[in-house]
């Protein structure tokens, strides 16, 4: 009992010095930063874009240029001699001017040889002409001359070469015309100093 005495005011003592426990240990403060919740500022789209809009530089480009007026081959001129066999119209207005004479002179001759007319054939030549008679080459003097040695000049042969060729094919350069590989030449010489007007005659002829 003596020592329940003593030992009583020592216990009550101690009791009272306890510290007091928090009422709530979930209502203390926490270390966690606070959440935040987006204004409507920060939601809200940029001005001026729309939520499709393209970044500059990554719209797709077309592969090609768009056609270009008026370039189309298909449109495009064709040669002025595509629209005869050769072009030989084409060549003498060129290089030895209007081509009407040339082609007169050519109808002529074969019209004249043909019919085996002489004189007309004999017509058509500038004398001196040269000929070629037997394989050999010489000059003419005149339409008589050539009128008398007209079959050895105009052989079965050179007839046919005459009557085939045509007009269109004919090779020109500026030296005149040319039949077959060069058995009928057929040039012009100037009749004034301009050379407004030309003398278109057969030259050469022979095989």
């Amino acid at each position: 009992m003596r020592l329940i005495t003593i030992l009583l005011p020592t216990l009550m003592l101690a009791a009272c010095s306890q510290p007091t426990p928090p009422a709530n240990e979930a209502a203390a403060p926490s270390t966690s930063p606070p959440a935040t919740t987006p204004t409507a500022a920060e939601d809200a789209p940029q001005a001026g874009l729309s939520p499709d809009v393209v970044e500059p530089g990554s719209a797709p480009t077309p592969d090609t240029a768009p056609p270009v007026a008026g370039t189309d081959s298909a449109a495009a001129p064709a040669d002025a001699s595509s629209g005869t066999e050769g072009g030989a119209r084409e060549r003498i207005t060129k290089l030895l001017g209007d081509a009407a004479p040339y082609e007169s002179v050519f109808n002529q001759l074969q019209r004249g040889v043909a019919a085996g007319d002489r004189a007309a054939v004999a017509g058509l030549m500038r004398y001196p002409v040269r000929v070629t008679i037997g394989g050999k080459d010489q000059n003419l003097a005149d339409a008589a001359a050539f009128q008398r040695d007209y079959d050895k000049i105009v052989t079965p042969t050179l007839a046919r070469l005459i009557a085939g060729q045509k007009f269109d094919t004919l090779f020109v350069n500026g030296q005149g015309v040319m039949l077959g590989q060069g058995e009928v030449w057929i040039n012009g010489t100037c009749l004034d100093k301009e050379c407004t007007k030309t003398d278109v005659k057969v030259n050469n002829i022979g095989q």
